[in-house]
């Protein structure tokens, strides 16, 4: 699933994160987390789903418009 969505075009991405953020943050992280075995990783998943999302979101967002790929605590 993360390869597929890395692949994905930036607008689509932009499109995606602006309305399913909220559901794409956490999860891309959790599943992250089996890819790279990084605790914080998967700690900052978990956290997504409880509130913390809403930031992630945002700051989602901002990377993908920057770099074309979800960056921050994700690795």
């Amino acid at each position: 699933m993360i390869a597929a969505y890395d692949k994905l075009s930036k607008l689509v991405k932009i499109i995606l994160q602006l309305f399913l953020g909220a559901f794409i943050s956490p999860l891309y992280r959790i599943i992250r987390y089996f890819d790279s075995k990084n605790i914080i990783t998967l700690i900052v998943g978990i956290l997504c789903c409880f509130g913390v999302g809403f930031i992630f979101w945002w700051i989602d967002l901002i990377t993908i418009i920057l770099n074309n790929k979800i960056s921050v605590l994700a690795d």
